[in-house]
Formats: C-alpha cells, structure tokens, sequence
C-alpha cells in the first residue's frame, strides 16, 4: 500500500519535472526564430511575455501532457521563466490522468531547477491528492523539496506533516516533521 502510494506520488512529481522541461524546451527552441516582434507592453523587465497560454505535447498520436497559464514571462538576464495561474495536465499510459497547478511556476534555464508557488495541487485521477504551499525540483540531484506544511489525501488514508522530501533517484519520499496520519479503514 505505501509503496503503491508512493508511486503515484512520484510519478506526479516526475510529470511535474518532464513537464516543465518539455515547456522550457520549447520556448528555447522558439528564441532563435526569426518572428515578428511583438510591440513592448510593460512586462516588469520580462523579455517575451506570453497570455492565455496552452500547450500541450502528442507522441504516437496520443496526448502525452497538456499545460495552461495565464501568462509566462521569459527574463533572458536572469535565464528565468515565470509562469502565472499554472496548470498542467499529464496523461499516462495507462490512461490515468495527473494534474498539478499552482499560482506561480518558475523555471531556470540554465540549471532546470523548476519551482511552484501558491496554492499547489497535485491530483490523480485514482483519488489521491496532495496539497502545499511550494515545492521545488532540483535537477542535478533529482529532489523535490517543500519546508511548506503538507497534506495527502487517498481514499483511506490522510497525512499531514511539515516538509517533503523526495530523492527520485532513489524512489524515498519523507514528510520531515510534526506527521500526522489518518487511516480511514479498508483492507490492506
């Protein structure tokens, strides 16, 4: 059962990560276009600002991940990539579907270190779901991390803690401090 749970915990951070990259991947590829320029709309410094965005990836003609946000911003001194009112929607193989948003992403480019901020929500279509106020994905070292308090939702079970720690490499997850859980019953 915890190693069932954890699966799909992780397999939501991992669609998080190749999410975003697949994002910062594209708009890499687009910055070399020869594209007409927008005209200059104050972007708070932002490079390329982009509104009602949706994007989404196809792979051997099946929907593979879907992401909308309000708007992002490119900063190409900083290498950042800001996202607003963001959500992401991934489709698995298995026909189970992921969906993670948040109020603010933020991408580096040079590092692929990804973050969201605000309201953050991962949810399965199996019925679990996690909510925090941040999480962040470090890519060298493959971690996801929160300090933020944490709650985790499934059909029988409940867990409250403050701060998460994911090492995906080695596929361990850790609510770090003051872990509650709630068993709703059920066999297993």
């Amino acid at each position: 059962m915890k190693k069932a749970k954890f699966a799909i915990f992780f397999s939501i951070l991992l669609v998080l990560g190749i999410v975003l990259t697949s994002l910062w991947l594209n708009i890499k590829k687009r910055d070399g276009s020869d594209e007409e320029k927008l005209p200059n709309i104050s972007t708070g410094g932002a490079e390329m600002r982009l509104e009602k965005i949706r994007l989404s990836e196809d792979k051997d003609g099946r929907k593979t991940w879907e992401l909308e946000a309000k708007s992002i911003n490119q900063y190409q001194e900083r290498n950042t990539i800001l996202l607003e009112e963001v959500r992401v929607t991934y489709y698995t193989r298995d026909g189970r579907v992921i969906l993670i948003s948040g109020d603010r992403g933020e991408v580096n480019q040079d590092s692929k270190d990804m973050g969201l901020m605000g309201n953050v929500i991962l949810s399965l279509s199996d019925g679990y779901s996690l909510k925090t106020n941040s999480i962040s994905y470090q890519h060298l070292s493959k971690k996801v991390i929160t300090h933020d308090l944490v709650e985790m939702e499934g059909k029988q079970i409940r867990m409250k803690g403050k701060g998460m720690w994911i090492d995906m490499e080695a596929k361990k997850f850790k609510i770090l401090d003051e872990v509650k859980t709630k068993w709703m019953g059920g066999k297993g």
